[in-house]
């Protein structure tokens, strides 16, 4: 696409705009009236996520918050409108033909911050990262992986998918521009309430259990002088942070274990720390010898009191007391 969401950087959202963007998205559509706020042109006919969600996102900026959205791609008309994305074939700030410039300010207006703030920053990095670009890389066609290969599966569970589907039918009797029109803002509600949902996630859980991790690699060899063993000292979604933070920390070596406690039973977990963040492989899984095994017998093989088990793909193992969670990592690193 020529106005690209991959460069509408993405935004925080609060539920309270989303309120009011539900209430603007009951506006009528239009394709050329005049009116005295602010018109946004996107192009109409066949409609897809990137553009459904730009729309969301700029009636939610402060210049064009309450933007009504026109749906055309009559050249004359777009150069009567106030912004245009996803259409015209042109990226041109100073006329509003874009959309790159207004995540930061409406992160900041949601947690409060100022625009420079760190944690600013660093939602719109997440966000971004973990929603807009995946949104922007399916509608221009960008494959997720570099492979020849068929995929092993097929995926229509995706947002873009869904997306799609509210278009028209090509059975439908009425093929109406009103009932397009209608059709696209359903899509746009539906990808505004799953960017929230994304932006609340990073904000109140992703952020704060950030902040928990860093402080854990930074204390791991206290732990173990190796270095390659972290103990989580809170119970948090730590797997997102562990590869981006041995970047930015300069890990070396890089993390093997995680060690924590489990919070429904009270015994002691040791996770392999996989090589990517998509693989299900792990950088070093526990011992062979000790995989599928459980109870007494594990701890006879493993020569190692209170284990419990480890699964048989040697990703993760358990133990009733942290020592002996610690002497199964420790043990692990010398298998």
């Amino acid at each position: 696409m020529a106005a690209s969401l991959l460069r509408f950087r993405t935004s925080l959202v609060p539920f309270s705009l989303m309120t009011n963007f539900l209430e603007i998205s009951r506006l009528p559509f239009s394709t050329a009236s005049a009116s005295p706020s602010k018109r946004v042109g996107v192009h109409n006919g066949t409609f897809h996520c990137d553009e459904a969600l730009g729309c969301f996102m700029i009636s939610l900026t402060s210049k064009f918050h309450g933007a009504r959205i026109i749906r055309t791609r009559n050249l004359e008309v777009l150069d009567t409108l106030d912004a245009v994305l996803d259409v015209g074939g042109v990226y041109d700030p100073s006329s509003n033909s874009f959309m790159q410039h207004y995540g930061v300010e409406i992160i900041a207006k949601e947690i409060q911050m100022d625009e420079g703030h760190p944690d600013v920053h660093s939602l719109f990095l997440a966000v971004y990262k973990n929603f807009v670009e995946a949104v922007d890389a399916i509608d221009n066609g960008i494959n997720q992986y570099e492979t020849d290969q068929p995929p092993r599966y097929v995926n229509n569970t995706t947002l873009s998918s869904r997306i799609s589907r509210l278009n028209m039918n090509w059975y439908d009797t009425d093929q109406s521009s009103e009932k397009e029109d209608q059709a696209f803002q359903h899509a746009m509600a539906l990808a505004g309430s799953e960017f929230i949902n994304c932006i609340h996630f990073h904000a109140k859980s992703w952020l704060p259990a950030r902040s928990v991790v860093m402080e854990c690699l930074a204390a791991r060899k206290d732990i173990d002088p190796s270095g390659e063993i972290m103990l989580l000292t809170k119970s948090c979604p730590w797997k997102f942070h562990i590869f981006d933070l041995e970047v930015e920390l300069k890990i070396d070596p890089l993390l093997k274990y995680v060690i924590y406690q489990d919070d429904r039973n009270s015994k002691w977990r040791v996770q392999a720390v996989a090589v990517s963040p998509d693989k299900f492989e792990s950088r070093k899984p526990l011992p062979s010898h000790w995989r599928g095994l459980t109870d007494d017998h594990l701890s006879e093989v493993a020569g190692i009191s209170g284990c419990v088990f480890v699964h048989t793909s040697g990703f993760i193992g358990g133990n009733k007391t942290y020592e002996g969670v610690l002497a199964m990592a420790r043990a692990s690193l010398l298998a």
